[in-house]
């Protein structure tokens, strides 16, 4: 069958700050199938938007035919696979239909075709980003709706959950609350992605009509970013769903079998993948210096501080006495999240008020986030470090102790050696050497 042949999607404009509010209409309306020139200016002479279809390590443009994103030569995901195509709502080419198999990530992004061009979402903040979307197929996928908002700001809104339970719903229209995405600090005048689908797993999902209404009404569910880092939750992504309830009821279990036996808990660990990772590459380690000290290693990969403070409120810890607690969380929220450093500090300090309910005899140890990235001028990094400086005051004559051994992890410069940190975030045997003569010291005293 003939495709009809569409416009190319760079016709679109951006919005920039040099428009005053009062040229800009009500609604801004993307339509997918007549591109139009839109009221909006541009500081860079007129720059488009395109739409880009992208994975974990690639991307292409989506023009009228049907794309499939590249694989490098060696690819790190191998058997993935995301594909786009323009598709039908109401007429041929109104919407867009995306497509995602064994994917770590796989997105819809609309982009400037200028390097330099940027839109000014400014007066649509009291508004919604809307659009029409059909879930297809998304029970071993599902997807979040994200805004890049320029240099170090990208806002993201985890639907995995909810965009399941469309599957087979047809088409729905979605409207999220600006103030989904926008963070007391941004200041969004200089949005390099107004729009970003981004998904993992298995899925297929078409969207249409994508638009911003200065007066529209958030209907779509969505956390407060200003609350979400203490407010207790699951985790809910892709890659989490099928195991981690489970490990968190295995390790229910586990502490029951050794509280019967009358196995000693003296020593807790408590935090992400870092931590999890005494149980795999720091599991040597871990045999000769902690397990005969009691020690239980409640790590979870992927956790943020919500995640850590719902595993407390729902027994990981309850009925044991241990004499110390060792707890590292934090930088989850900055990576994956972009959260504001003061938001991850307050999740930390819910934890720690949590663990001192929970567990009054003991001492709570807790560890500046570790580095991230290879250079310390990185912005995770800096980020990170930020919340460090936030939670030093932690520390009281009581109960409390934060402990910074992040310069016995680095290089003199600030650099990160991968033979500490073999992908700049996750520590290997060494680096779990490392930190165990760091503490230690700690722990006799």
């Amino acid at each position: 069958m003939s495709r009809r042949v569409l416009p190319p999607l760079g016709v679109f404009l951006l919005a920039l700050s040099v428009a005053p509010c009062s040229a800009l209409n009500l609604n801004l309306n993307l339509n997918l199938a007549t591109p139009r020139p839109l009221d909006w200016m541009s500081q860079q002479g007129g720059a488009g938007l395109r739409f880009v279809v992208a994975d974990f390590e690639s991307k292409i443009e989506l023009r009228d035919e049907p794309v499939t994103v590249p694989k490098s030569d060696t690819p790190r995901v191998p058997d993935s696979r995301v594909e786009a195509e323009r598709s039908t709502k109401d007429k041929d080419g109104d919407a867009i239909t995306l497509r995602w198999q064994q994917a770590w990530y796989a997105a819809l992004r609309l982009e400037p075709t200028h390097p330099k061009g940027t839109a000014d979402l400014r007066p649509f903040l009291n508004g919604t980003l809307e659009f029409d979307v059909k879930v297809t197929e998304a029970s071993k996928g599902g997807f979040s709706v994200a805004i890049g908002c320029g240099t170090d700001c990208y806002r993201k809104v985890n639907y995995v959950l909810p965009s399941r339970a469309l599957q087979g719903q047809g088409w729905q229209h979605l409207a999220f609350s600006m103030r989904c995405f926008a963070r007391p600090k941004d200041n969004f005048s200089r949005v390099t992605q107004p729009f970003v689908l981004e998904g993992s797993g298995t899925a297929e999902v078409a969207v249409a009509n994508i638009r911003f209404r200065r007066d529209g009404k958030g209907t779509a569910s969505c956390p407060d970013p200003r609350t979400v880092a203490v407010t207790p939750s699951p985790l809910n992504q892709v890659w989490s769903i099928d195991w981690w309830m489970p490990r968190h009821e295995a390790k229910l279990a586990e502490v029951r079998d050794r509280r019967a036996k009358g196995e000693a808990i003296d020593l807790v660990f408590i935090g992400d993948s870092i931590t999890e990772g005494w149980e795999k590459d720091g599991r040597k380690v871990w045999d000769e210096v902690f397990a005969p000290r009691g020690g239980l290693a409640l790590g979870f990969g992927g956790d943020k501080t919500e995640n850590v403070l719902w595993r407390l409120q729902h027994g990981e810890v309850d009925g044991l006495s241990p004499k110390t607690v060792v707890l590292h969380i934090g930088t989850n929220n900055t990576g994956d999240r972009q959260d504001e450093p003061e938001a991850t500090a307050a999740g930390i300090r819910a934890i720690v008020q949590e663990l001192r309910q929970r567990l009054p005899g003991a001492r709570i140890l807790v560890l500046s986030i570790f580095p991230r990235d290879e250079l310390a001028s990185s912005h995770q990094r800096r980020r990170n470090e930020a919340i460090n400086t936030l939670i030093a005051g932690l520390t009281d004559a009581n109960s409390v102790e934060v402990l910074n051994i992040n310069a016995r992890l680095m290089r003199p410069d600030g650099s990160l050696s991968r033979d500490v940190f073999p992908d700049l975030l996750h520590l290997s045997e060494a680096g779990y050497r490392l930190w165990a003569e760091a503490l230690l010291p700690h722990l006799n005293r």
